[in-house]
């Protein structure tokens, strides 16, 4: 079964809700060029709330060693980005790259998300995510424009590891629509269907 990761959480509200109805990940935001951005004290009330079974992801954009320090410090259990910053040697988490259309699979990362997107719902290119997942010696995330009407379709032709959804289950812009979360799973095989029995 395909696991899934919600993100771009900013409340401990979605990031309970997203839990309790079976994500296995749940990701914040922590660059200050995203519209999704948090804190570092939002993003650990956030981790904190949640409990030993689900892993809680940090996206950043950073290019700051600080920056990057400070988001370690949260014990995330991976840390997903998109620069090619150097992981201080400390950091004992899982590392994501980032790959997008045309690029290679980096040698120096626990696995990749093929994310053309950034939240801004693109989406994913469907032969480059088929060749990476095919190539790839490691995990691939699937990313990019995903919604709960075609991800069951992309699971089935990219058969990706676990994919990834922020703005196609938003009720605006950083607020999770609990309804749409739930449709997504349900497409993910996360949620099996309910049929009520007819009576005679």
């Amino acid at each position: 079964m395909v696991r899934v990761k919600i993100c771009g959480i900013t409340s401990v509200k979605d990031a309970l809700f997203a839990e309790m109805a079976g994500a296995d990940a749940i990701g914040v935001v922590m660059s200050d060029e995203s519209k999704r951005d948090v804190t570092p004290a939002q993003a650990k009330k956030i981790f904190e709330s949640l409990g030993p079974f689900i892993s809680k992801v940090v996206v950043t954009h950073t290019k700051s060693q600080e920056k990057l320090n400070e988001i370690i410090s949260l014990n995330p259990t991976a840390i997903q980005i998109s620069t090619d910053i150097k992981i201080p040697d400390n950091y004992v988490g899982d590392l994501i790259r980032v790959v997008k259309s045309g690029e290679s699979i980096p040698n120096d990362c626990d696995a990749v998300i093929i994310d053309d997107s950034r939240g801004e719902g693109i989406k994913y290119n469907p032969d480059f995510s088929k060749k990476t997942v095919k190539i790839s010696d490691i995990p691939v995330i699937l990313a990019g424009g995903l919604t709960p009407e075609n991800v069951a379709e992309a699971i089935s032709g990219i058969k990706p590891y676990a994919v990834d959804v922020c703005s196609g289950v938003e009720l605006n812009l950083g607020e999770k629509d609990n309804f749409k979360v739930l449709e997504f799973l349900r497409a993910c095989g996360k949620i099996p269907e309910v049929r009520r029995k007819r009576r005679n």
